[in-house]
């Protein structure tokens, strides 16, 4: 190749090399056998079949052809012999068959009781139960003596006729003389009429047909076989064969050499960086395809930037982390100061009323500052607020604030390790908070007595017991209010409460089980 062309090409992409490389070896080839033999060999092989079809109609209907011109002969003799009622209805019928050329002679006349009248030659008697109405005909087969027997039903009796092996043969062979294998069928006996292969057909394919005859009542089952091909035809249809042989093998060589081991070799290189590690170095040869070497290049940039990129997204979400921790600290922070300032005026003040008002602002105010105490879990692992050293520090806090006389009250904890979101471990505090307050001002004698157990992979129920949460008919103002507060968090829940005497239980949604 001149030194200006080799650079020319060179420059060309991989699929064009390819694409010449096929198109030289291979463009004359499969153009010549195309124009050959797509066409010929075709139609050769469909005019074959076309042949051997026409053939085997032609011996089925010389057979039926025989059997209809035997039986309309028959009817035809034993109807006029029946009629003259002579003495020997069997020779008016063998006159009457005697004017018929290439009928045979053979034949029995019964009466139409099926009693045997007479029969001429040498006729063996078969099926004497079976009756037939003038104008109908039945066939059937004698396996034991090659004989098709016809029996048909005229006014006064019936006829009984048959066709031996050899009349058959010589009327299919007649109109066709290439078959392989020929038989007649009753569906119960068969024949075998022709059963040597032709001499101009002993090689090639062989096909198979069936046609019903005799108005279904017998069926020609016909085997021939197809005159096969010439071994210069067999090479034609095999050199298409090649030509994709030799296609596939030059485009594995190429495609190997060109871009299969090069894409290898890099993707190795590529598969054994991990990010953080020295920057990644392709190899030096990645074979003469310019668009694999281009590939890698943009690989080594795509890494550069993805590595910066994940830099700055890790400083970024480390600020950013940092950010919410510490407006959650301030928050929680703020909730203490306000929870402090609430008790601190609260001893300050005279009247039980506004002291009690205090306490439970405070307590609301300190059950929410536990809430987001706990909510730290949810932000660094995702895990959400686990429920169970929620509710335990919530009930240290409200046993702390509870009034003088509600100091013997206890808060009794049944829980599972179970996690939730912020909303609902805010709804929760203050439903476990609500309730237990309105014990310690109720019956401050009295305890609580809270459960929490997982119903399914998703929700878990949440269990507060009580006498005091025992109806007890007045339906005072803080009763009515204690209850349309309760119905509040329950739909913050978003479950129904379900009341039952001294205990009230409602479903919440928790994180599944690891």
């Amino acid at each position: 190749m001149m030194p200006g062309l080799s650079s020319r090409f060179s420059r060309l992409p991989t699929a064009a090399k390819l694409l010449l490389f096929i198109s030289a070896a291979l463009f004359p080839l499969g153009l010549a056998l195309v124009w050959i033999a797509s066409g010929g060999i075709r139609q050769a092989n469909n005019a074959i079949q076309m042949r051997a079809e026409a053939q085997s109609i032609a011996a089925t209907r010389a057979i039926e052809s025989l059997i209809a011109r035997d039986a309309l002969a028959l009817r035809i003799a034993a109807s006029g012999a029946l009629r003259t009622r002579s003495d020997d209805p069997c020779a008016t019928a063998a006159h009457s068959l005697a004017l018929s050329p290439g009928v045979a002679n053979d034949f029995a006349l019964r009466d139409s009781n099926g009693l045997l009248l007479c029969k001429r030659g040498d006729f063996q008697t078969q099926r004497d139960n079976l009756l037939v109405a003038p104008g109908d005909i039945r066939m059937w087969i004698s396996p034991a003596d090659n004989h098709v027997f016809v029996r048909v039903g005229v006014a006064g009796g019936m006829a009984t006729g048959s066709l031996n092996r050899e009349q058959l043969r010589s009327a299919a062979l007649g109109s066709s003389g290439e078959l392989d294998r020929l038989a007649v069928s009753d569906g119960r006996a068969e024949i075998l009429v022709v059963s040597e292969p032709a001499p101009s057909a002993t090689e090639g394919s062989l096909r198979q047909w069936r046609y019903p005859i005799a108005n279904g009542q017998l069926a020609v089952r016909i085997s021939a076989r197809t005159a096969s091909i010439t071994t210069a035809e067999r090479l034609l249809i095999l050199l298409p064969v090649l030509m994709w042989a030799v296609a596939a093998l030059i485009s594995w060589f190429l495609v190997d050499r060109l871009l299969i081991r090069p894409l290898r070799r890099l993707q190795g290189v590529i598969g054994d960086f991990q990010p953080g590690d020295d920057p990644l170095v392709l190899p030096r040869k990645l074979g003469p395809a310019t668009e694999i070497q281009d590939l890698g290049n943009a690989f080594v940039r795509a890494v550069e930037r993805i590595d910066e990129s994940e830099r700055r997204m890790g400083d970024a979400l480390e600020g950013q982390r940092k950010l919410v921790r510490e407006v959650h600290h301030r928050v929680k922070n703020n909730l203490q100061v306000i929870a402090s300032l609430l008790n601190i005026h609260g001893r300050n003040v005279v009247t039980p009323d506004a002291r009690a008002a205090y306490a439970a602002i405070g307590r609301r105010v300190d059950s929410l500052a536990v809430v987001h105490r706990n909510h730290f879990a949810e932000m660094e692992d995702g895990r959400g607020i686990a429920l169970r050293p929620l509710l335990t520090e919530l009930a240290a806090s409200l046993r702390a604030s509870t009034p003088d006389s509600a100091r013997s009250m206890i808060i009794e904890l049944e829980l599972e390790t179970l996690s939730t979101t912020q909303d609902i471990a805010v709804a929760v505090a203050f439903l476990v908070t609500e309730i237990v307050e309105y014990a310690m001002l109720r019956k401050p004698g009295d305890g609580v007595e809270v459960t929490l157990r997982r119903s399914s992979d998703l929700t878990a129920r949440l269990s507060l017991a009580s006498p005091v949460l025992v109806p007890d008919g007045d339906g005072d103002s803080a009763q009515v209010q204690f209850e349309r507060i309760l119905a509040g968090l329950a739909r913050q829940l978003r479950s129904p409460l379900d009341r039952k005497l001294g205990r009230y239980m409602v479903d919440l949604p928790v994180f599944p089980a690891n």
